[in-house]
């Protein structure tokens, strides 16, 4: 047991976000927290980190325990390229490192048998901690989580802040700490760097606590769900399916004993009334006694899910279109005398959902905004409708109520209202300014302004982005029951699988296609490796038989190179056991001549048995 919580409590003023929490985070565990926006969830992390205390109850960690989280801050003020951050995570390893050169020029000078003995235990420290391989590690997770050779050397005061978290993200991941806090860390990942991540936290034996909306991410990575509904944090075990499945069975017990309750309620309610019709003392105090009973209920009473109120979202597509929405022929866009994308084709068809899909910067975004902005042919009747990820299409100088009644001149104030109320927008709330909005609110306004247009073609980018569980599920429900067309740039797989029908994806800068949902699409590519690599080893003739035939012979040759560095390396480890063994005899810790012959002897064989690992590693990652 590496963390336990014990009746955790956490109020600001009357608020009470959860109370008589208990839970414990095991080693190796993948924890998953999910809840409504507001319900708590980054002050939980910040109680589990120590940078807050719970109003009551108390976090006990087990000795000796690590907690790593990302820094609010990312690489705030560095000066260091992209490679030298990264691997900042091991300074203690760097430090060691340049002790040991320090060390070997003074064996060089002097080999004092003290410093002979000092030099040993440290390099011993060194391989132990990782020394021969946190260079290669460091440059595989920055590679893994989606920068290219070429950003490595990048200085960090030129990333966006969205590269700055990946690579404070990599620095946690490196650092291995016994219970990693991860807040939203698939945001700013393409899908390839969200499958490396699902991988090494998967591999990870470090315990992981982790905030995320990506349903398909918490599937593959977490099995235990820490909930926060109700004002309490309920521990499911299993990933977020699993405990979608109890979960349902939970809520159909809450909605009978919320019914039952408020049965109860309102048969009181009528004995209230009908005792205030008397106005004697008697029928008073009954009344009284009445109420504090309906009260006593009311506080104890769990709300079911169907009761909270939660975004209502509806689309309808209006006006007839042709069968043929959109035509592209041969698109391209450059950027600087740099190609982002060329010789892109696509065409689009009546009720089609259509997901894009690519590594960051590969052109998914451009191409949503120029056929936003004309690019292609429009079928007839075809109107357009458009959701930017990050709110661009709201004024930021207007409030709520202006962006929706300027855009919809011929709509009531009422109508306005009545449509933000669906939005969660109610009262005085619709008269706050744009900018002052959060990601959530913003995406919240967009979505309404958008299902009052009733356009027919909706282009999308990343609609799920800063929307809670419960509102991407409403958003994916609305988008299913929408007649209209769909062309949707996403990164979350949950979604892409439930809506998507054509899968459309960037490679070697240009569009390529796939029929199906995520799914099938990954499938897809498996079923495409096999093949091909099926073809490899059949050796069917021609060029593929040649290279296969080629490839076989290299990798015998590398297994032949293997051995025999093994080899190598068994005889360099037997000849430094041997000369370390001379150096603790007596008549010769009494030579000094022979001391220092026997220190230049043992200095050449390390320096020649590091070279050996070194190519024994290269090796290895070339054996398949």
């Amino acid at each position: 047991m590496l963390l336990e919580a014990t009746n955790l409590t956490k109020s600001f003023g009357e608020r009470t976000l959860f109370s008589g929490a208990s839970f414990k985070i095991e080693a190796g565990e993948k924890v998953g927290i999910i809840g409504a926006n507001g319900s708590g969830k980054t002050t939980l992390f910040n109680i589990i980190s120590g940078n807050e205390e719970p109003s009551g109850g108390g976090i006990v960690k087990a000795k000796g325990v690590t907690v790593g989280f990302l820094s609010q801050f990312a690489c705030s003020g560095s000066t260091r390229t992209c490679y030298d951050e990264a691997v900042q995570v091991f300074s203690h390893l760097i430090r060691l490192e340049a002790e040991l050169e320090d060390m070997h020029t003074l064996l060089e000078k002097n080999p004092t048998p003290d410093l002979i003995e000092k030099e040993q235990l440290k390099r011993e420290a060194f391989q132990t901690a990782g020394g021969l391989t946190y260079k290669s590690r460091t440059r595989a997770a920055l590679i893994g989580i989606g920068f290219t050779n070429e950003e490595l050397d990048f200085s960090v005061s030129a990333l966006s802040g969205g590269q700055r978290s990946k690579i404070e993200l990599c620095k946690l991941l490196l650092s291995a700490p016994d219970i990693m806090l991860l807040d939203e860390p698939t945001n700013h990942l393409d899908i390839e760097a969200i499958e490396w991540l699902d991988s090494f936290l998967v591999a990870s034996k470090s315990a992981a606590v982790i905030i995320s909306h990506d349903r398909y991410f918490l599937d593959r990575v977490v099995n235990k769900i820490f909930a926060l509904e109700y004002g309490k944090i309920t521990t499911y075990n299993g990933n977020y399916t699993k405990y979608l499945a109890v979960k349902e069975q939970c809520e159909e017990a809450v909605k009978r004993e919320y019914q039952n309750s408020m049965r109860e309620v309102h048969r009181i309610e009528g004995i209230i009334k009908q005792q205030r019709q008397w106005t004697r003392e008697k029928n008073i105090k009954t009344a009284e006694s009445k109420q504090k009973q309906i009260d006593r209920i009311l506080k104890e009473l769990q709300i079911p899910e169907s009761e909270i109120p939660n975004i209502t979202l509806s689309f309808k597509a209006e006006g007839h279109c042709s069968n043929t929405v959109l035509t592209l022929n041969g698109a391209e866009k450059r950027f600087d005398n740099k190609t982002l994308y060329s010789g892109v084709s696509l065409t689009l068809m009546r009720g089609e959902r259509v997901l894009m899909l690519g590594a960051n910067g590969c052109g998914k975004t451009t191409l949503i905004k120029e056929i936003k902005n004309g690019l292609g042919r429009l079928g007839i009747g075809v109107t357009v409708g458009y959701f930017d990820q990050h709110g661009n299409t709201l004024n930021p100088n207007k409030t709520i109520f202006q962006q929706l009644s300027d855009t919809f001149p011929q709509k009531s104030n009422t109508e306005i209202r009545s449509a933000l109320a669906l939005f969660l927008f109610r009262g005085e709330d619709v008269f706050k300014e744009i900018s002052t909005l959060s990601g959530g609110e913003k995406a919240r306004v967009a979505l309404c302004e958008l299902m009052l247009k009733k356009d027919n073609f909706l282009l999308l980018d990343e609609p799920t982005n800063h929307l809670d569980l419960a509102s991407r599920e409403v958003l994916e429900s609305a988008l299913d029951d929408y007649d209209g067309t769909i062309l949707a740039v996403s990164h979350d797989r949950y979604f892409i699988n439930r809506l998507a029908d054509r899968i459309l994806y960037f490679k070697n800068q240009t569009l390529l296609e796939h029929r199906g949902n995520y799914d099938d699409y990954i499938s897809s590519l498996a079923l495409e490796d096999k093949t091909q690599n099926e073809k490899k080893t059949a050796g069917a003739g021609g060029t593929a038989y040649k290279q296969a035939k080629e490839e076989a012979a290299r990798q015998r040759k590398l297994k032949t190179q293997l051995q025999k560095t093994e080899a190598e390396i068994e005889e360099l480890e037997a000849r430094q056991n041997s000369l370390e063994e001379q150096l603790t005899l007596p008549e010769i810790i009494s030579n000094y001549q022979k001391l220092g012959e026997i220190n230049s002897q043992l200095e050449e064989v390390k320096e020649e048995l590091l070279k050996a690992l070194e190519l024994w590693e290269e090796l290895s990652n070339q054996i398949t």
